[in-house]
Order: structure tokens, then C-alpha cells, then sequence
């Protein structure tokens, strides 16, 4: 089973032929992804040669779309246009939206993330490394080689924790890693997550990497009080940050006791989240509740 994201997923990359896009979409079909189609109104008709495939580019997303019978889209755009991208995607009926880009400012993902639930299309970021399903598919930038398919679940705000929590992991295997995104807004939250793990039957634990900033983990705790009945671990980064400081992430905003990784523990470990000082102890946390 899998989130979100499967084998039959079909992939549009909107942003395909510059640096970033043609890098990772190299990356993506190396990893098995089924990417159909790339995006760019100057470029139309063209192919893009990957080596063992041809990729075809297309005007818009709605020419791709009944070209191909896309379902995703990842987005490699600078952060001025992503808005509009998303918006052309969500138009185009396109069931998954997934936003690597930095730097978007905060009322365009307001805007966008509104506009696209709205046509029913799910917003994966923006800020945000991607999603996989090992052995499956693989939307975005995360390493595809670090894991394999197996019962656990991840949501992350982290790119790198992400990546060091598969790594740590392996041993057991992933159902699908979803990194949310660390900006102030996302498309998909930590309990949206929490509840499509919830449901899939294969997925027997759920990882959660959280950071400091906002209340998003004490909400998550409350979701898992009422709503989850699969064992959680956490991990929350930025025990170590000061007071009132920025750090790394832009939600990562601390403002008096609200926000700290200290609340956001007590929060999580109060509706029996066991979570690690680390994420080394976070993994060694999973590994004691999956028997191994």
C-alpha cells in the first residue's frame, strides 16, 4: 500500500528543462517514477532525452494531462510563478500537486493552497523535498536509494531528517515519506498525513519530525489522542534555539514558551508519543515498538 503517491502515478513536471528540473527528473526516473511529461509554453513539443526514455514537453498542464492522463505534478519554478503554476495544474484537474520551491511568498501559498482545495487537488508544500513510496514512485528530491518498502510512515517538516530517519530505518522500511514542508502555510498538514497513514493498512507505525515554531505538532497531538490508534515516535528539531529567534525554516519562530520543542515534547508525550532527543534515539524508539 502506499499514500498519496503509487506506481500508477503518472508525473508532469512543471519547470522540467531548467537546472533543477532536469536534474531531479533524471533522479526520479532513475528511481522508477513513471514521468510522462514535462512543462513549458516556450519549449512545447519538443523531447527531452533522459537516456532510456524520451520525455515529452507540453504547453500547458491540461495538454499533458490529455496527452498522458497525468495525476501529479511537481513543481520546479521560481517562487514568483509558483502560484500560477499550481493554480493552472489545479484547472487542469490534476489530483496532486507537489512544491519543491523556496522562498514562496507566504500570501501566494495562502492563496494557492485555498484555490487548489478547493478544485480538489491535493498541495504537497511548497519548501518541500517531495514525497516516495520506496519501490513505487518517487515526486520530488529524496534520495530514492537510502530505504526500502516496509510498514512505516513518515511526515516530516526536515528535507535532511527526512533523509537521515529513512537512512536509520532501512533495516525496516518505509510506506511512504512525505516531507510537508517547513513554511509558515502548507498545502498538507502533519494530520492530514497522520490520518492517510492512519488508514492504510500496511503502514504499522508512524515517524513524525517536527521542529520548533507554530503549534502544528500540538495540534497533531490532539488528532493522535482522538484519531490514531497506530503507535507514533517524534522528533522535534530545535531544542537548542533561542528564544525569539529564527532558525533555519521560516515557521520556525519561537515566541516565549509557545512554539518550543520543550511544548511541543510534553504535547506529544502527553497522548503517549514517545519521541527521541535525537533522531538517532528516535529510530532506536521505532525499532523497540516494531519488535526489532
Amino acid at each position: 500500500m502506499a499514500v498519496f503517491l503509487t506506481k500508477e502515478s503518472k508525473v508532469l513536471v512543471q519547470g522540467m528543462t531548467g537546472g533543477e528540473g532536469m536534474k531531479h527528473t533524471r533522479r526520479m526516473l532513475t528511481a522508477g517514477t513513471d514521468v510522462v511529461g514535462g512543462v513549458n509554453p516556450r519549449k512545447a513539443g519538443r523531447t527531452v532525452d533522459f537516456g532510456d526514455r524520451e520525455v515529452p514537453v507540453f504547453g500547458t498542464v491540461a495538454e499533458g494531462i490529455e496527452a498522458t492522463g497525468a495525476d501529479v505534478s511537481v513543481v520546479f519554478v521560481p517562487p514568483a510563478h509558483v502560484r500560477a503554476a499550481v493554480t493552472e495544474a489545479s484547472d487542469a484537474g490534476i489530483g496532486l500537486a507537489v512544491v519543491i520551491t523556496e522562498g514562496v511568498p507566504v500570501h501566494d501559498t495562502v492563496a494557492l493552497t485555498a484555490y487548489a482545495h478547493r478544485n480538489g487537488t491535493r498541495v504537497i508544500g511548497p519548501n518541500s523535498p517531495g514525497l516516495i513510496t520506496p519501490g513505487q514512485s518517487d515526486a520530488g528530491i529524496i534520495p530514492a536509494d537510502i530505504t526500502k518498502p516496509g510498514p512505516i510512515g513518515l511526515v516530516s517538516k526536515s528535507g535532511t531528517l527526512t533523509y537521515q530517519l529513512m537512512y536509520e530505518l532501512r533495516d525496516f522500511g518505509f510506506s511512504t515519506c512525505i516531507g510537508i514542508g517547513g513554511d509558515p502555510v502548507v498545502g498538507t498538514s502533519q494530520i492530514d498525513c497522520l490520518g492517510a497513514f492512519e488508514d492504510d493498512p500496511e503502514t504499522r507505525l508512524v515517524v513524525l519530525i517536527g521542529e520548533i515554531g507554530g503549534d502544528a505538532e500540538e495540534r497533531a497531538a490532539a488528532y493522535i489522542r482522538d484519531h490514531v490508534s497506530k503507535p507514533v515516535v517524534g522528533y522535534i528539531a530545535g531544542f537548542t534555539a533561542p528564544e525569539g529567534r529564527t532558525m533555519g525554516h521560516a515557521g520556525a519562530i519561537v515566541s516565549g514558551s509557545a512554539g518550543t520543542a520543550a511544548a511541543k515534547k510534553a504535547a506529544l508525550e502527553a497522548v503517549g508519543v514517545r519521541v527521541g532527543s535525537t533522531p538517532t534515539e528516535t529510530a532506536r524508539l521505532a525499532t523497540t515498538l516494531l519488535g526489532g
